[in-house]
């Protein structure tokens, strides 16, 4: 008897294992459960041809998502970011505690969360729980309602209902992390650091990044890195932005203490020397640095050093991103990538002679298993048929008009990228953006 499938995805470059190869995914019930050599003959009513000139890769799995809603829903919101998600081939987010009002920081305000998500996304969604001041000795209770980890920040957030945690208070969210083996994730930058190096403002790009210098990474990292040897906790440093940290986490890696990190795709495709005074479109904290801080940055990736790449889509409203009139300290800083975060990875990529696949592991394998997923960021039996079609080829010039975000900024506006995401599959079902039917779970911690 031959075995049918509800869909068939066949295809010449297949990513199975590290290697493009050709293959036939068999998709039963929105799961993978059969991988297949090509001209294995798979039979389904259904049927998805790959062109010789695109390639099948798992869908990205992106956990550094500021989505806004409710409460800043004009920055953006859960239909809005879902799409853009989808639109560039990412099919699971983890969402941030905040800008949202209230941010998730008890169970109340997660349930909220997900009530405004509810039949609204586009893509699979989770959240992470916030450690702040006040939420600190119940952090149990949102990790059992199904965080995926608690964020914390070292430095003001720029939002008042999402305070930081002073150094006591970052020792006390690690004891406490610790006890029911969590995840601590941080924005590690120095608040004295920063006092000490914060200039008057203006439209100087250079002055900017003066005032929030690599110092303020490497002192919030090293308390962090601290923290997790007398306690024992799992930490992780969000968007690295300064090369001088990653010996920091190097060291703390092979002592055998349990710390990884990420960056962004802004930090390696986009260096301070690109970035016009005024252009404010680019700001965000920790800053982009200088094209040799870009290439510290790439080997870090390279030798695993950093682990994983993440957009921290962080939008705001038009007005916000350029108040001030190009003065870098009154603009909003963020930068919303989430749409092309695969595009602009794999041009840089590319052009440094890095292959799509290890761009690939590093967007969808390691975010899945950094998240604790164990059912997607893979093409393999067993896992979740999220897929993307994915044309490396193509040309795209980036109209930030044309985007999905709900505000139309991007730091990549009228750059030609290489890469277009021709289609995304969700649980074996192709994903129409235009269409009101949101196909998209809302997820809880494995």
């Amino acid at each position: 008897m031959v075995e049918a499938f509800d869909v068939v995805v066949t295809g010449r470059r297949v990513l199975v294992d590290g290697e493009f190869v050709a293959a036939e995914i068999g998709i039963t019930d929105g799961v993978i459960t059969r991988v297949a050599a090509a001209g294995a003959g798979l039979e389904s009513a259904s049927l998805i041809e790959v062109d010789d000139d695109e390639v099948l890769i798992p869908g990205l799995v992106d956990t550094h998502v500021h989505i806004n809603e409710p409460g800043r829903t004009e920055w953006e919101g859960f239909d809005s970011a879902t799409r853009a998600a989808a639109a560039g081939g990412v099919t699971t987010v983890i969402d941030m505690p905040l800008n949202s009002i209230p941010p998730t920081i008890d169970v109340p305000s997660l349930r909220i969360k997900q009530a405004a998500a509810r039949g609204s996304v586009a893509v699979d969604v989770g959240f992470w729980g916030g450690a702040v001041p006040s939420s600190l000795g119940s952090l149990r209770e949102l990790q059992d309602a199904g965080v995926f980890g608690f964020k914390a920040f070292l430095a003001p957030s720029g939002v008042d209902e999402f305070p930081h945690l002073d150094r006591a208070q970052l020792r006390a969210a690690l004891d406490e992390i610790a006890s029911f083996d969590g995840l601590l994730i941080v924005h590690a930058e120095d608040p004295g650091v920063l006092e000490a190096s914060e200039g008057d403002g203006g439209p100087s790009y250079a002055r900017f990044v003066r005032s929030r210098p690599p110092e303020a990474e490497l002192e919030a990292i090293a308390a962090v890195i601290d923290g997790v040897r007398e306690t024992g906790a799992r930490a992780h440093i969000l968007h690295l932005a300064s090369a001088a940290a990653l010996p920091l986490i190097a060291a703390a890696k092979a002592e055998g203490l349990r710390i990884t990190a990420e960056t962004c795709p802004h930090y390696l495709t986009i260096d301070a020397e690109q970035i016009p005074d005024g252009a404010t479109q680019f700001k965000c904290c920790p800053p982009i640095r200088d094209r040799r801080n870009q290439d510290a940055l790439w080997a870090g990736l390279r030798d695993g050093t950093l682990d994983i790449v993440v957009s921290d889509h962080s939008p705001s409203t038009v007005e916000m991103k350029f108040a001030g009139d190009g003065d870098f300290q009154v603009a909003w800083g963020g930068i919303a990538g989430l749409q092309l975060g695969l595009a602009a990875m794999w041009t840089a990529a590319r052009s440094r002679g890095v292959p799509l696949a290890e761009v690939v592991e590093w967007m969808a394998g390691a975010t899945a298993r950094f998240a604790g997923f164990s059912d997607r960021g893979a093409i393999r039996e067993g896992t979740r048929a999220d897929l993307v079609v994915f044309a490396p080829d193509a040309g795209l010039t980036v109209d930030a008009a044309a985007l999905q975000h709900k505000n139309k900024v991007s730091a990549y506006d009228g750059e030609n990228l290489s890469g277009v995401v021709r289609e995304t599959i969700l649980g074996g079902v192709r994903v129409d953006i235009e269409s009101p039917d949101r196909r998209g779970r809302l997820l809880t911690r494995p």
